[in-house]
Formats: structure tokens, sequence, C-alpha cells
């Protein structure tokens, strides 16, 4: 025997680490394939199933279509309809419902855009409500204002009557005295010497004097002339006048000169008006 027979070989480190790497991966692949030839089994096998059950799905369906013809046509015969009426008959119910449908659509539509339609006239109800209460209470506080205004006017006693008269002493308070409501004012102003008609009356100034604020004016009510002399302004003067006397103030605000004053007569609201000149 030789030197190099009887030597044992020696493999090195990484070469055996290789083999064995070698011998896991074709054990995992040896596995893989089986666990993959398992599945596909599977799958075929779900598949075999599946188009059987396409078969008789199929046979089931040329079963029931076999029995429709058949009742189609002993609906026909008993009927005495054509094959081709009964197809018409068909398409004129597939019709008709495709109608109700579009008809229901429509009516869903149409039902939908009136409550969209309500929902904005009850917003714009509510709203013009707002508006209305905003405008009462607005009223109310002019009111009020007013009722507290008029109250600030000042009260005097007429030259015939015991009770006292609201007086407006500028042309703004005789705006408060027309918004009460209760009178009719007529304002005028009159020069010296000229019967001016005011109302259904007429006045006459007879004189004037700027610095003692005093004045005498002739009253024609009824064709009859009435003298109030050496009165003051803001004092009311009053009469009576028309078929049933009512009473009739006159209120001279100022004395412009020694020819002119100027002032308001107030009468009842029920008075008679002049007569319209045209």
């Amino acid at each position: 025997m030789s030197e190099f027979e009887s030597t044992p070989r020696a493999y090195s480190g990484p070469l055996l680490a290789a083999i064995a790497v070698a011998i896991l991966a074709g054990v995992g692949g040896l596995i893989w394939s089986g666990s993959l030839s398992g599945r596909l089994t599977t799958q075929q096998a779900e598949l075999t199933e599946a188009q059987q059950q396409n078969v008789k799905m199929a046979a089931e369906l040329r079963e029931t279509n076999a029995r429709l013809r058949v009742a189609t046509e002993e609906l026909g015969k008993s009927l005495g309809l054509t094959q081709k009426q009964l197809d018409t008959r068909a398409q004129e119910i597939i019709r008709r419902e495709q109608a109700t449908e579009m008809n229901t659509e429509r009516l869903e539509a149409s039902q939908k855009q009136t409550a969209q339609q309500l929902g904005a006239v009850s917003t714009e109800v509510s709203n013009v409500k707002s508006d209305v209460g905003g405008v009462k209470s607005d009223v109310a506080k002019t009111q009020s204002d007013l009722a507290t205004t008029i109250s600030q006017l000042q009260s005097v006693r007429g030259d015939l009557s015991d009770h006292g008269s609201l007086i407006a002493r500028n042309h703004d308070e005789l705006d408060l005295l027309k918004h009460k409501g209760d009178r009719t004012f007529y304002e005028f102003t009159v020069t010296k010497k000229e019967r001016k008609p005011v109302g259904t009356v007429s006045v006459q100034l007879s004189k004037a004097d700027p610095k003692k604020n005093t004045f005498t004016l002739v009253v024609f009510s009824d064709d009859k002339p009435v003298t109030k002399k050496d009165k003051g302004i803001n004092e009311p003067l009053q009469f009576y006048s028309g078929k049933d006397p009512m009473l009739f103030e006159i209120v001279i605000n100022s004395i412009n000169s020694k020819n002119q004053i100027t002032g308001y007569l107030s009468v009842p609201k029920n008075a008679p008006v002049p007569p319209v000149v045209r």
C-alpha cells in the first residue's frame, strides 16, 4: 500500500457547509412541491364540483324553460292567443311597469322639490314674522315715545271752557297733535284786513302788537263775527260752530309783525270739512 492510499482524505469546512445547504434546499423544495401539489389537487376538486353544479343548474334551467313553454302554450290555447300575441302582451306589461317606475321617480322628485320649496317658504315666513315683530316693536316704541311727548305738551285753559286743552307752540308740536288723531288741524297765516278762509270758518286780523305779543282777531263762523280782543300767543281761542254746535279752537303761535300773525285752527274729527275748490 502506498503512502497516498493510507492517508485519510480531509474536507474543508466551507465545502461541508455548502453540501449541507444544498441538502436543506433540496428537502425544502420537496416539501414545497408536495404542498403545492396538495393545493392544486384541492382546487381541481373544487373546480370539478363547480362545473358539476353549473351542469346541474343548466339542466334545471332547460327544464324550467321547457315547463314555461308548455305553460305558455297551454295559456295561449286557453285564451285563444298565439305565441306572438303573448309576446306582445308581455312587452306591453313590461312597458307599463317601466312607465310606472318612471312616474314614481317623477313623483318622488316632485315631492322632494315641493318639500324644498315649502322649506324655503317656511324660512321666508319666519323671516317675515321676525320683520313684523321688529316693526311691531318699533311701532310700540314710537307710540310710547309719542304718548310721552304729547304728555309733555302744554295744557292751557281755553277762554270759554273750564277744561284745559293741549296746545302746540310750534309746527313740530302741531305734528304731534295731528298724530294723536282726535282732532283736525288747519295751519294759516293771515295779514291785517284780509279775510282768510280757514277750514269751514274765516278769520280777519284787526291789530297786532309784536312788543306785547297781543292781537285782536275776528272769527266769522256761521256767517256771524266773533271778536277775540287783546289775546296773547299760545292762548286757545274757543268758539262754537256748525248746525250741531261743536267746540272749535284757534291758537296763534307767533306775531310776525304789526300786520301779520301765524297759527292754527283745531276742530273735532267729525266736524264738517271745507268744500273742495276746483
